[in-house]
Protein backbone atom coordinates (compact mmCIF):
# COMPACT_ATOMS: atom_id res chain seq x y z
CA UNK A 1 0.00 0.00 0.00
CA UNK A 2 1.43 3.35 -1.05
CA UNK A 3 -0.19 5.20 1.86
CA UNK A 4 1.65 3.14 4.49
CA UNK A 5 4.67 5.50 4.80
CA UNK A 6 2.54 8.66 5.19
CA UNK A 7 0.34 6.85 7.74
CA UNK A 8 3.43 5.85 9.74
CA UNK A 9 4.56 9.51 9.60
CA UNK A 10 1.16 10.49 11.00
CA UNK A 11 1.63 7.95 13.81
CA UNK A 12 5.01 9.54 14.70
CA UNK A 13 3.48 13.02 14.82
CA UNK A 14 0.59 11.68 16.90
CA UNK A 15 2.97 10.11 19.43
CA UNK A 16 4.76 13.45 19.75
CA UNK A 17 1.46 15.21 20.51
CA UNK A 18 0.15 12.49 22.87
CA UNK A 19 3.14 11.07 24.80
CA UNK A 20 1.00 8.49 26.65
CA UNK A 21 0.15 6.82 23.35
CA UNK A 22 1.51 3.25 23.33
CA UNK A 23 0.32 2.05 19.94
CA UNK A 24 -1.48 2.98 16.73
CA UNK A 25 -3.06 0.93 13.99
CA UNK A 26 -4.82 1.88 10.78
CA UNK A 27 -7.03 -0.85 9.36
CA UNK A 28 -9.68 -1.29 6.73
CA UNK A 29 -13.22 -1.77 7.98
CA UNK A 30 -12.77 -5.36 6.78
CA UNK A 31 -10.07 -5.96 9.42
CA UNK A 32 -7.00 -5.84 7.17
CA UNK A 33 -3.96 -3.94 8.49
CA UNK A 34 -3.00 -0.83 6.51
CA UNK A 35 -0.19 0.35 8.81
CA UNK A 36 0.76 -0.23 12.43
CA UNK A 37 3.01 0.84 15.25
CA UNK A 38 1.93 -1.55 17.99
CA UNK A 39 4.92 -2.79 19.99
CA UNK A 40 4.04 -5.98 21.85
CA UNK A 41 0.60 -6.26 20.20
CA UNK A 42 -0.08 -8.53 17.24
CA UNK A 43 -1.45 -6.13 14.57
CA UNK A 44 -3.52 -8.65 12.58
CA UNK A 45 -5.37 -9.75 15.72
CA UNK A 46 -5.96 -6.15 16.80
CA UNK A 47 -7.24 -5.24 13.32
CA UNK A 48 -9.65 -8.19 13.37
CA UNK A 49 -10.91 -7.25 16.84
CA UNK A 50 -11.27 -3.63 15.74
CA UNK A 51 -13.41 -4.72 12.79
CA UNK A 52 -15.61 -6.81 15.09
CA UNK A 53 -16.00 -3.93 17.58
CA UNK A 54 -16.71 -1.57 14.69
CA UNK A 55 -19.52 -3.85 13.51
CA UNK A 56 -21.13 -3.75 16.94
CA UNK A 57 -20.60 0.02 17.31
CA UNK A 58 -22.22 0.68 13.91
CA UNK A 59 -25.24 -1.39 14.93
CA UNK A 60 -25.52 0.41 18.29
CA UNK A 61 -25.41 3.88 16.68
CA UNK A 62 -27.98 2.72 14.14
CA UNK A 63 -30.34 1.13 16.67
CA UNK A 64 -30.27 4.25 18.83
CA UNK A 65 -30.63 6.70 15.95
CA UNK A 66 -27.26 8.33 16.58
CA UNK A 67 -26.12 8.50 12.96
CA UNK A 68 -22.96 7.20 11.32
CA UNK A 69 -20.12 5.78 13.43
CA UNK A 70 -17.50 8.30 14.53
CA UNK A 71 -15.56 6.82 17.48
CA UNK A 72 -15.45 4.14 20.15
CA UNK A 73 -13.65 4.34 23.50
CA UNK A 74 -12.88 1.34 25.72
CA UNK A 75 -11.25 1.78 29.11
CA UNK A 76 -9.42 -1.08 30.78
CA UNK A 77 -7.67 -1.20 34.13
CA UNK A 78 -4.36 -0.27 32.47
CA UNK A 79 -5.42 2.18 29.77
CA UNK A 80 -7.57 3.00 26.79
CA UNK A 81 -8.35 1.67 23.34
CA UNK A 82 -9.89 4.32 21.10
CA UNK A 83 -11.13 3.73 17.57
CA UNK A 84 -11.94 6.57 15.16
CA UNK A 85 -13.50 6.64 11.72
CA UNK A 86 -10.82 7.32 9.09
CA UNK A 87 -12.52 8.16 5.83
CA UNK A 88 -14.94 5.90 4.00
CA UNK A 89 -13.15 2.58 4.37
CA UNK A 90 -10.73 2.70 7.29
CA UNK A 91 -10.45 3.13 11.05
CA UNK A 92 -7.70 4.33 13.35
CA UNK A 93 -7.20 2.48 16.63
CA UNK A 94 -5.06 4.07 19.34
CA UNK A 95 -3.73 2.47 22.52
CA UNK A 96 -2.97 4.77 25.45
CA UNK A 97 -1.81 4.57 29.06
CA UNK A 98 -4.32 5.01 31.87
CA UNK A 99 -3.03 8.52 32.70
CA UNK A 100 -3.71 9.94 29.23
CA UNK A 101 -5.73 13.13 28.92
CA UNK A 102 -8.80 11.63 27.24
CA UNK A 103 -9.87 14.97 25.79
CA UNK A 104 -6.47 15.36 24.14
CA UNK A 105 -6.61 11.74 22.94
CA UNK A 106 -9.97 12.41 21.27
CA UNK A 107 -8.86 15.71 19.76
CA UNK A 108 -5.68 14.28 18.26
CA UNK A 109 -7.28 10.94 17.35
CA UNK A 110 -10.07 12.64 15.40
CA UNK A 111 -7.59 14.85 13.55
CA UNK A 112 -5.29 11.93 12.74
CA UNK A 113 -8.28 9.82 11.66
CA UNK A 114 -9.36 12.55 9.25
CA UNK A 115 -5.84 12.83 7.75
CA UNK A 116 -5.44 9.07 7.45
CA UNK A 117 -8.90 8.85 5.91
CA UNK A 118 -7.85 11.37 3.26
CA UNK A 119 -4.75 9.29 2.45
CA UNK A 120 -6.63 6.00 2.27
CA UNK A 121 -9.59 7.42 0.35
CA UNK A 122 -7.27 9.13 -2.16
CA UNK A 123 -5.54 5.82 -2.81
CA UNK A 124 -8.83 3.95 -3.15
CA UNK A 125 -10.31 6.48 -5.58
CA UNK A 126 -9.37 5.73 -9.19
CA UNK A 127 -7.75 8.61 -11.09
CA UNK A 128 -10.23 10.79 -12.97
CA UNK A 129 -10.31 10.54 -16.72
CA UNK A 130 -10.01 13.60 -18.88
CA UNK A 131 -13.41 15.01 -19.95
CA UNK A 132 -12.83 13.97 -23.56
CA UNK A 133 -12.53 10.30 -22.57
CA UNK A 134 -15.28 10.13 -19.96
CA UNK A 135 -18.72 8.94 -20.95
CA UNK A 136 -22.14 9.88 -19.60
CA UNK A 137 -22.29 6.45 -18.02
CA UNK A 138 -19.17 7.02 -15.89
CA UNK A 139 -20.27 10.51 -14.80
CA UNK A 140 -23.52 9.10 -13.37
CA UNK A 141 -21.70 6.91 -10.85
CA UNK A 142 -22.81 7.22 -7.26
CA UNK A 143 -20.26 8.63 -4.78
CA UNK A 144 -18.71 6.20 -2.33
CA UNK A 145 -20.56 5.86 0.97
CA UNK A 146 -18.89 6.69 4.29
CA UNK A 147 -18.14 3.88 6.75
CA UNK A 148 -20.18 0.68 6.89
CA UNK A 149 -23.88 1.36 6.85
CA UNK A 150 -26.66 -0.36 8.67
CA UNK A 151 -28.47 -3.28 7.12
CA UNK A 152 -31.83 -2.08 8.38
CA UNK A 153 -33.04 0.85 10.39
CA UNK A 154 -34.60 0.82 13.84
CA UNK A 155 -38.12 1.28 12.47
CA UNK A 156 -37.74 -1.81 10.26
CA UNK A 157 -36.42 -3.76 13.25
CA UNK A 158 -39.44 -2.73 15.38
CA UNK A 159 -41.89 -3.52 12.57
CA UNK A 160 -40.31 -6.94 12.09
CA UNK A 161 -40.39 -7.61 15.83
CA UNK A 162 -44.04 -6.52 16.04
CA UNK A 163 -44.95 -8.72 13.09
CA UNK A 164 -43.30 -11.72 14.78
CA UNK A 165 -45.12 -11.04 18.05
CA UNK A 166 -48.47 -10.76 16.25
CA UNK A 167 -47.88 -14.00 14.29
CA UNK A 168 -46.74 -15.91 17.35
CA UNK A 169 -49.83 -14.91 19.42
Amino acid sequence: MAAEAPILDEFRRLRARVPQLTGALAAGVDGLVLAHDTPGIEPDGLAALTAAALGVAVRVTDATGRGDFRELLVRGADGYVATYAAGRTAVLTLLAEDGVNVGRLHLEGRRAGARIGELVDAEATPPRRSPAKSSAKSSAKEPAKPMPTRTRNARTARTTANARTTTES
